[in-house]
């Protein structure tokens, strides 16, 4: 699937658009493309080195049989240098529910970072928000979603969004905005 150009307010156009991590690496959201960024400075390195990072959770996720995988955030709009990869994943709630998720997952990261306690927020210098295992190491952020509220993002009236509605939503001015599904995966 080609994927279209950002729109006027730097994110692209409604729709979930799915993406292999091959396609992903050879895409616009890492190399770039002419007219593509508002500035010169691109920085397709370290979007390269979010996208491997990506690619390691992503294969955790899928050997433990979860194939609908969802990335958003600054990295899927046309921002220079973004500062992480945040998106979710559809799972079953009662795999989540009795931590076996979680087992499962660090029982294939390296360095157990599979984990969605608030507790383990930690700061990380220039940041204000705490963030969690899983972003010092990877600076991805996964969440999971089994049809839940509880996205902790609000619309423009403070309503909290499911993960689904927030994540096609733009935070720039709440307006419907596309996010990448990542595809390939069984």
């Amino acid at each position: 699937m080609k994927l279209p150009q950002f729109i006027d307010d730097g994110v692209l156009p409604q729709g979930d658009f799915e993406l292999t991590i091959p396609e992903l690496k050879n895409s616009m959201l890492v190399r770039g493309s002419e007219g593509f960024s508002k500035s010169n400075h691109w920085d397709s390195s370290w979007r390269m080195k979010l996208v491997k990072n990506l690619e390691k959770m992503v294969e955790q996720l899928s050997q433990v049989g979860i194939s609908e995988i969802f990335i958003d955030g600054s990295f899927v709009e046309d921002k220079d240098h973004p500062n992480d990869i945040d998106g979710y994943f559809v799972c079953d709630r009662q795999h989540l529910v009795s931590g076996n998720l979680e087992k499962d997952l660090n029982l294939l990261d390296p360095h157990k970072t599979w984990t969605w306690d608030p507790h383990t927020r930690r700061s990380y210098p220039g940041y204000p928000k705490l963030q969690l295992p899983m972003w010092h190491t990877y600076r991805v952020e996964l969440y999971p979603h089994f049809g839940q509220a509880g996205s902790g993002i609000t619309d423009q009236f403070g309503n909290e969004l499911d993960f689904p509605s927030a994540f096609r939503t733009s935070r720039r001015n709440d307006s419907p905005k596309g996010i990448i599904r990542i595809g390939g995966l069984s």
